[in-house]
């Protein structure tokens, strides 16, 4: 049964989410859905899901098949990935390959093979204590501060600072995966075809 706190905070964190796929299609090629394109990779980010008492969400990366032919290639270049990302700071909680076979129109099959990252945060990670007291003393002093926002979920101001700081945390963790994801993905491609 999911607790009150955990159904706020994964609003507030889809809000964060929701923020940057149009920060990103809006810097990028903008594709259907929560996708858009840089250097000839689709990437997308997924809407957050509340899993016991942590948020989840994933990101994933198309294997750019028209440059990478064989499927040996396109395992060699997953492996590449996996071993940086399994490395990385803000490690995911898992790095799978996934292939999607995908028909619109029933009489063609298109075949795409994803890296797909997924992100585990407990809840009591996504905000700080010190910094939520800071931001709160300053609304409570008649400071206004555009990211709080005015929620009627939450019965308190400092509530309310709690929900604007997890949708900030949210949207500064995504975009960080994001931007590490992007630059691995450059990484490989760069090792791949030199």
């Amino acid at each position: 049964m999911p607790t009150l706190k955990g159904l706020l905070f994964n609003q507030y964190a889809a809000e964060g989410l929701s923020a940057l796929v149009e920060e990103m299609q809006s810097s990028y090629t903008a594709k259907k859905g929560r996708r858009f394109n840089n250097n000839n990779i689709t990437y997308e980010i997924s809407r957050p899901a509340l899993k016991g008492n942590a948020i989840e969400f994933e990101i994933s990366s198309k294997i750019p098949e028209d440059e990478i032919k064989t499927p040996k290639e396109m395992q060699t270049y997953f492996d590449q990935m996996k071993k940086i990302l399994d490395k990385s700071k803000n490690k995911p909680a898992s790095i799978e390959r996934e292939n999607i076979v995908w028909d619109s129109k029933k009489d063609t099959e298109k075949k795409r093979d994803y890296v797909k990252l997924l992100y585990r945060y407990p809840l009591d990670d996504l905000f700080d204590n010190k910094v939520v007291a800071t931001r709160h003393e300053k609304v409570m002093s008649g400071e206004t501060d555009p990211s709080v926002p005015d929620s009627a979920s939450a019965f308190t101001k400092a509530g309310q600072v709690v929900l604007g700081v997890v949708r900030e945390t949210m949207q500064q963790r995504g975009r960080d995966s994001l931007t590490e994801l992007m630059e691995v993905n450059k990484k490989v491609k760069a090792a791949l075809k030199g």
